[in-house]
This record gives structure tokens, sequence and C-alpha cells, in this order.
């Protein structure tokens, strides 16, 4: 799909509409239902290194320190200006949790970092080849045995969801949703190096499909 791109991509597609993904993902989209979802798939474990990929305005972020306060959770996102408002909440919060701004394409950890790597609703705003960038620096990563939880667009179910995948396509772009909608998600992250790929469930919203992908660095589990 042609060369990797350094072009940024908001979550909602503008700048200026950065204050208006909160409410809008959590009335349509029952976020914190998912994002525990996606959190009961991570597994995560007292003392594990745990990066939120494309954190945004870090609800996960957050809700992962909350849930596992034992973890050293840190949030990276692309854009310092929806850095300033996971920060706010953060604070607001009294949550220990570093917050780095940088690309998920060139990440700027050293090797074998993490013990989970956690992505939400951010893969989808990627080329085919920054996608593939992605997949093998959270590989690169992420320590022997750890393991890359993503919860992101699906192969849509049924008549309303591919309704809702056009309409989503119209405002994230139809090209970079294509790996999403035809579900080959788990074949990028196989050809990236990960083991046991696959998609662990699905979750329907009234904008489409949601499934959770899930894959392994080779090597002894991490966090024993």
């Amino acid at each position: 799909m042609g060369r990797a791109s350094d072009e940024y991509v908001h979550a909602l597609g503008y700048g200026w509409l950065n204050r208006l993904y909160d409410p809008l993902i959590r009335i349509s989209m029952r976020e914190e239902t998912f994002k525990r979802r996606l959190l009961g798939y991570a597994t995560i474990a007292p003392g594990h290194h745990v990066l939120d990929l494309g954190c945004g305005t870090a609800t996960l972020t957050i809700l992962t320190k909350r849930l596992h306060p034992q973890a050293e959770v840190i949030g990276l996102d692309g854009d310092p200006k929806i850095l300033e408002i996971a920060a706010g909440k953060i604070a607001r919060a009294g949550l220990d949790i570093t917050l780095d701004c940088g690309m998920s394409f060139d990440l700027p950890y050293p090797e074998g970092s993490f013990d989970r790597v956690l992505s939400s609703l951010m893969l989808h705003h990627l080329t085919r080849a920054d996608k593939v960038r992605t997949l093998l620096e959270v590989f690169r990563v992420l320590r022997p045995g750890g393991e890359l939880h993503i919860a992101d667009w699906g192969k849509p179910a049924g008549t309303a969801a591919r309704a809702a995948a056009w309409l989503v396509g119209k405002l994230d772009g139809a090209d970079r949703l294509e790996d999403n909608l035809k579900g080959w998600l788990p074949t990028l992250l196989e050809e990236t190096g990960f083991t046991g790929a696959r998609q662990a469930g699905q979750f329907a919203t009234i904008l489409g499909t949601l499934g959770f992908y899930c894959g392994a660095k080779p090597g002894s589990k991490a966090g024993t």
C-alpha cells in the first residue's frame, strides 16, 4: 500500500475536535465496557510495565492504572495538544502515570521495555505501511513473552454494522480501514513476528463492530 507516511491523523479527523472525543466515544461506544473487556484479555499482573499506545485523552491509561495500581503505566501519543487534555485528566485522578509524546512507528523506548502494550481505536488511523512499522516497533519494545492487545474496528457483523463502517470510513479514510474491515489484523500480527495472533472477541457499537486482537512475542512469559 505505498510508502509509509508520517502524516498525523487526529482521532476525529481534525485537531479542533479533540475535546469532543471523550463525550462522543463514551456515548456512542459504551467506552468503559469495551475497555474493561480489553483489559480482561490483557491479564496485567503486579509489576508489569504497560504501554497504552496512541493513548489519546488517556481514558484507557487511567482505567488501566486504577484497575492495576501496582503496574507501571505509560501513555504515548503523537499529538501534544491531546496529551495536554490527558495530563489534566490524570492530575484530577491523582494517579502516577507517565505521558510521552511520540509516534507509534518510532517508539522512544529501548528493546524489551514492556510486558503489555495496549492499543484502543488507533491502528485504523494508519496506512498499511505504518501499521506494519508500528507492529514491528511494538514487537521490539515488548519483553519475551510480552503481549499486544488491541481493540479496534473489525469485520462488520451485519447490515447495520456495514453501514456504520462506511460512515467511519468517510471520517477516517476507507483505505486506512481496509485491513480492519476485511479482518486482516491477525495476519499482520503474524507477519510481524507475533505468535498466537487471533481475534479474541468482538463488541457491537452503534458505530460498528469492534474486534479484540492479541499476539505475543515469543519467549518465556513476561512478568514471571
